[in-house]
């Protein structure tokens, strides 16, 4: 297996994996506090990530400190966008609009950094682009909603997470310091306004709320292996390419409503797989 097609495949695994743990973090954002189930799928992710590091053994990298950091201020600030984005509105609508978000920005940072893909793997982003815009319109070409506008910023967090996290050279270590920043920030908001005690179901909601934190933090690791493996903008538009796996469980399990568009924005998604794949 070529480098190349080793990276999309490690891109889609994270898509997958991102696409069911938002599933997971939205439908318990609909019974808790979207700032405390955020805090919850960080902090999971940071004891996965030690403890992953120390089984490995991994030589911790100092040069990768700032670019950690910086990729969990923007990581933080994308889930706690897309959980609010959740809380206001369909799974099915708000994830494609984070995901095209953040795929575009990463993409451009992708073009900055290391030139122009193949003409095939550019049409496949132009058709991964097109096919989550699709899925993400509401229905009868309604206007944005605020759940929308939650889904553009978390978008932008998501953007910039992909292209941070890309600098770094270790694989555990950073992703762990990158979510105990996240934790950390999420910890001292969820005190601040006191979430923690109202949430009355939340040991209920645990099981739901880990179960997030795993997959979320399975798709950050898959996402960096694809990273390095290969080309930033191929592994992020794939990767970002997660709501179609959030929509179609939203359908299958909460029997959300899929239009016509959303339909074809699903179907354009596999497509700009195969180009990609292919380019």
């Amino acid at each position: 297996m070529s480098a190349e097609l080793a990276a999309v495949s490690f891109a889609l695994l994270s898509a997958i994996s991102w696409g069911a743990g938002d599933f997971s973090g939205g439908v318990a954002s609909r019974r808790l506090n979207p700032y405390l189930i955020a805090l919850l799928v960080h902090f999971t992710g940071f004891l996965l990530f030690v403890g992953l590091a120390l089984l490995r053994a991994e030589a911790f990298q100092p040069q990768d400190i700032p670019w950690s950091m910086a990729a969990g201020l923007a990581g933080c600030v994308g889930l706690v966008f897309l959980y609010r984005a959740f809380e206001a509105g369909q799974m099915g609508l708000a994830a494609p609009i984070a995901g095209v978000v953040g795929a575009a920005l990463a993409a451009l940072v992708g073009f900055a950094l290391e030139g122009l893909p193949t003409p095939l793997q550019l049409l496949g982003f132009g058709v991964g682009l097109l096919g989550v815009w699709l899925a993400a319109r509401p229905e009868g070409g309604a206007g944005p909603t605020r759940g929308l506008v939650y889904a553009f910023l978390a978008g932008l967090g998501f953007g910039g997470y992909f292209a941070l996290i890309h600098q770094v050279e270790g694989l555990f270590w950073p992703s762990a310091i990158a979510k105990l920043v996240a934790t950390t920030l999420m910890l001292g908001l969820v005190f601040c306004l006191g979430a923690l005690r109202r949430e009355a179901r939340l040991f209920a909601s645990l099981g739901l709320v880990g179960l997030a934190g795993v997959l979320d933090a399975g798709g950050n690791v898959l996402f960096l292996v694809a990273a390095q493996t290969g080309r930033l903008d191929v592994a992020a538009v794939i990767s970002s390419l997660y709501p179609a796996f959030t929509a179609l469980l939203a359908w299958g399990l909460l029997r959300e409503h899929l239009s016509r568009g959303q339909t074809v924005g699903v179907l354009l998604s596999l497509v700009a797989i195969t180009l990609i794949a292919s380019g």
